[in-house]
């Protein structure tokens, strides 16, 4: 009974931010009609949402977890510079190049994951600091200013497509199926739902805790690694201070995708259909040439209104089933 409670509260969710989707499409065309349906402007969409997309995936990964990953933009923009540097300074190929950058997001994923695991600190605190070491390790690698100049092969990655389809949106699609997968067909995934849902309960059932989170937040690396390589093939630049407002961006993607902040709750699509409603959003404020203020103060609004919803719809059920 609980299951399908909660499955019901995720398709009030996801119908939610359809209808939020459908408000945007319909008002953007009696404002902007034929600008905002335009073909090159749906391409540019697509060119846009895969770098942040993919990074609020692997926020998804440990808020489900029952944790949070603050540290997410600096491991994309230290793997965006190894990357980088092993391409222009180092001849290296591309796609060792590449793993290189996912290995480093690995890495620094399960650091975080063990300290947070073996020693009991909260998320928050661990990720934060990891945001600061990380992007100081990306700065000191730099020297400050950004390695740019990479090959054309290189930028083809966010920036290339097959006929009028973006490369990079095989690149999105592939991962989250991989994502999907991960988190509703195997045991890991399950193990992340119950470590969130109860971390007492989940040790007491011979759950590995310590090697949940480890995973977990690997996991989340792996995709800020993947994020990295996006976002400096996207701009043809690696820097530390790439896709500085990110953190808040895929939180508020997490949350209003229904994620629960308290974790043991949320689904891959949810956080999907935020990530579109987000662009949606961002890219008609670009059209109606709307202030930067006003986009921050439109998105703070929303993170504030999702949790709002989240918390009035757990009321809501609870009053249902007692």
């Amino acid at each position: 009974m609980k299951k399908k409670t909660a499955s019901k509260k995720l398709n009030d969710h996801i119908k939610v931010l359809m209808l939020m989707m459908v408000f945007v499409l319909i008002l953007m065309a009696v404002l902007k009609g034929p600008v905002y349906y335009s073909v090159n402007n749906f391409r540019s969409m697509i060119f846009q949402f895969p770098e942040y997309g993919v990074l609020s995936f692997g926020m998804m990964v440990c808020m489900i977890a029952g944790g949070i990953d603050l540290s997410l933009v600096g491991i994309m923009n230290l793997g965006g510079v190894v990357c980088a540097l092993l391409i222009k300074s180092a001849g290296v190929p591309i796609p060792l190049a590449c793993l290189a950058s996912i290995a480093v997001g690995a890495g620094c994923g399960a650091l975080n994951g063990l300290i947070i695991g073996s020693l009991d600190i909260p998320a928050m605190l661990v990720t934060l600091c990891g945001l600061e070491v990380y992007s100081g390790l990306a700065l000191a690698i730099t020297g400050g200013p950004a390695i740019n100049g990479m090959s054309d092969s290189f930028k083809n990655i966010a920036n290339g497509s097959i006929g009028s389809i973006p490369y990079v949106l095989f690149i999105f699609i592939s991962v989250l199926i991989v994502v999907a997968f991960i988190m509703k067909h195997t045991v890991f995934g399950h193990e992340v739902y119950f470590l969130g849902s109860n971390k007492q309960a989940a040790r007491y059932s011979g759950i590995n805790t310590l090697r949940t989170t480890i995973l977990a937040h690997t996991m989340s690396g792996i995709l800020g690694g993947i994020s990295g390589i996006i976002i400096t093939s996207h701009l043809n630049s690696a820097k530390s201070s790439n896709g500085s407002t990110y953190t808040l961006l895929s939180l508020l993607i997490v949350v209003l995708g229904g994620i629960n902040p308290d974790g043991g709750g949320g689904t891959v699509a949810g956080v999907t259909f935020s990530i579109v409603l987000l662009q949606l959003i961002a890219n008609a404020f670009t059209i109606m040439h709307a202030p930067d203020t006003l986009k921050t103060l439109v998105n703070g609004c929303l993170l504030v209104a999702a949790l709002i919803l989240d918390k009035v719809m757990q009321k809501r059920e609870m009053q249902k089933s007692s």
